[in-house]
């Protein structure tokens, strides 16, 4: 269960992003939530995705 949280949420998805997934999309599906609500719930506390970085800045 992921955090509800966004700053634990956000933590918990790098950590993810960095140490079990190759991208947000890979994350997602395995996780089984949605891409943008994802997003959604991290740009309330202004992080976006960088696909470059592979996580939330």
């Amino acid at each position: 269960m992921m955090p509800g949280d966004p700053v634990m949420l956000l933590s918990y998805v790098n950590t993810k992003l960095r140490d079990q997934y190759s991208s947000l999309q890979e994350f997602c599906r395995c996780e089984q939530i949605g891409e943008e609500e994802l997003k959604t719930k991290l740009k309330m506390i202004d992080y976006y995705y960088d696909a470059a970085r592979n996580q939330f800045v």
